[in-house]
């Protein structure tokens, strides 16, 4: 429905490279170049400065980035509304989807969910783990998508307006790279992470790891602590080409194959759960009892 180039256009502005796009988008830097280029021309404007130093939005390339972001997000929610709206019945849970946001724990469960709801069935929107993307979904569950997976604490979901059906309280875990000097140990001690760099989210985003990031400075300065700004592909993958170790929680050890999960010998967890509108839908709402119910929560 819309020019793809407009998501390497994106990727580009972002990543502030040619070849730092490619990586990320898996495709070669002339394959990149070629794209921009090709829109560009289409335009018939310039968007981006080119230097020695990489590459910097023009005026127009800036006018852009702001509009192919609406452009795009609009393009698959209008997907997405049309989809629904060729549904029979109403009986259809729409679920979030991303690398950050798994959704294979409920399909452990589904013989049980599905003998419990016969009639509901199950829609995976995917979608891009942004700043963007997180506060347009979260703070509209129930419109495009029904709910979503994650952690969080009280400020979160008043952050984003939303309710949360907590599925457990998962232990804090290490994510090591596979040529790392811990990837054979089966558990870790904190002492373990000594000397090393241990990759933690910002302060402010979660109150359980403000208070974990407390306590390894007062008792652990050992430790290195490194932070990143929010959980994505891009921080994963840092983790592995600068074998430094990360945070992580058993529901992602998938996310990256270079990366195993490593239980860690500490008490540190953090709220998971079912992530949806403060007054769901009576779809969701059977959907969320009967997810009780098989957690026996």
């Amino acid at each position: 429905m819309y020019n793809p180039q407009l998501e390497t256009f994106l990727r580009v502005a972002d990543a502030g490279s040619f070849n730092k796009a490619a990586e990320e988008l898996f495709i070669t830097p002339p394959a990149v170049m070629k794209q921009i280029t090709s829109l560009e021309a289409s335009l018939d404007i310039q968007l981006f400065r080119r230097s020695h130093r990489g590459l910097t939005l023009t005026e127009a390339g800036k006018s852009l980035y702001q509009d192919a972001k609406y452009i795009i997000q609009y393009c698959k929610e209008s997907e997405v509304r049309a989809r629904n709206a060729g549904q029979k019945d109403g009986q259809l849970i729409r679920i979030g989807v991303s690398p950050m946001t798994p959704v294979q724990f409920l399909m452990d469960l589904w013989p049980k969910l599905h003998a419990m709801c016969p009639d509901i069935r199950f829609h995976l929107v995917n979608y891009e783990n942004s700043a963007e993307n997180a506060r347009e979904i979260l703070t509209n569950l129930g419109k495009n998508i029904d709910i979503v997976a994650g952690l969080y604490d009280a400020d979160f979901l008043e952050h984003y307006q939303c309710a949360a059906l907590e599925l457990s309280r998962t232990p804090i875990a290490c994510a090591v790279p596979l040529n790392h000097r811990l990837a054979e140990k089966r558990v870790l001690s904190v002492q373990d992470l000594y000397g090393e760099q241990f990759m933690l989210i910002r302060r402010g985003w979660n109150q359980y790891l403000d208070i974990m990031r407390d306590e390894l400075w007062k008792n652990h300065p050992q430790i290195k602590i490194v932070d990143f700004e929010r959980f994505n592909l891009n921080v994963f993958n840092q983790c592995e080409s600068e074998n430094n170790i990360m945070m992580t929680i058993d529901n992602w050890k998938n996310v990256h194959p270079m990366l195993k999960s490593i239980p860690i010998r500490w008490n540190y967890t953090i709220p998971f759960g079912i992530f949806h509108a403060p007054e769901p839908s009576e779809t969701v709402q059977r959907f969320l009892d009967a997810v009780k119910t098989v957690f026996e929560l």
